[in-house]
């Protein structure tokens, strides 16, 4: 049985890695390290010198096709540059740039002085929209799950009377769930909610379903608009332990204010997802530019 930590995607609190088998302590990369047959220079079937595609292409796709087939699983520690160059019969520049690309794209991750490894999948949201988590796992391919944590009344702080423009001591409904994509955990979800608007919803069973699909069924409500913020820092300890990670990985810290179609904030969610697992990408278009 293998205990191992992953190495997150943050390169601020990468952690040494450690596998525990049968007793022994291995380093990571020890038991996982890839070897590939020499071929003779322009020899690899999955490379052809007389093909219209650059050779960096052709390389890039023969890797990416390794990860999918399984051939290398995440965490793998693959081949040196110096293997896949006498591999594939080309230049130190096509490796570099052939893995540069697929680092890019989130399927290697490159560690200074200890090679190259295949990452963990990660979940990439964007571009944003009004959607739930359920939604956003569904449109990339995943199967969202929850496990609750806690579903309580809790009277308002200072703070939340504030967030929520409701007095303060104001009963929230509170609901906190560890939310999962393919049954691996992503992030943890706590949803507040004025208690007045959404009467007994301390008293759902929510199950692994969709909040929002929720709401929606017995109250009506269905967000309009939110605001989302986004900070990085370092995940507690509790939260680590449910989300499967050392306690200081770097985690996204979300922020979420859900309104009603009448501009009334509804809803309050902080979350806290795992940075080797969540990506975010925003399209940028210049000032002036149609569309």
């Amino acid at each position: 049985m293998y205990a191992v930590e992953k190495i997150p995607n943050c390169v601020c609190c990468y952690n040494r890695i450690t596998a525990s088998v049968k007793g022994a302590q291995v380093r990571w990369g020890d038991r996982l390290s890839k070897t590939l047959p020499v071929t003779a220079r322009g020899a690899h079937p999955a490379v052809s010198r007389s093909s219209p595609l650059p050779l960096y292409h052709q390389v890039k796709t023969d890797i990416r096709r390794r990860i999918e087939h399984a051939e290398w699983r995440p965490g793998d520690n693959i081949p040196s540059e110096a293997e896949l160059c006498e591999h594939y019969g080309a230049s130190r520049i096509t490796i570099r740039r052939a893995i540069g690309d697929l680092a890019a794209e989130g399927l290697l991750l490159r560690i200074s002085g200890r090679g190259t490894y295949v990452r963990e999948p990660t979940v990439t949201a964007g571009p944003r929209g009004l959607t739930s988590f359920t939604q956003e796992m569904a449109g990339l391919g995943l199967r969202a799950g929850a496990r609750l944590l806690r579903i309580e009344l809790q009277a308002a702080s200072a703070e939340d009377a504030a967030r929520l423009a409701v007095p303060e001591g104001e009963p929230l409904v509170v609901i906190a769930r560890l939310r999962t994509g393919d049954g691996k955990p992503i992030g943890i979800q706590t949803s507040r909610l004025p208690a007045r608007r959404f009467p007994r919803l301390e008293q759902a069973e929510l199950g692994d379903g969709s909040l929002y699909a929720y709401l929606a069924d017995h109250y009506g409500f269905v967000p309009a608009d939110a605001e989302e913020i986004f900070e990085v820092g370092p995940i507690r300890r509790r939260d680590a332990e449910l989300l499967e990670v050392r306690p200081g990985t770097c985690g996204f810290f979300v922020q979420r204010m859900a309104y009603d179609a009448d501009g009334r904030l509804a809803e309050h969610v902080s979350a806290v997802m795992r940075g080797d697992r969540y990506r975010i990408r925003i399209g940028l278009r210049a000032p002036g530019h149609p569309g």
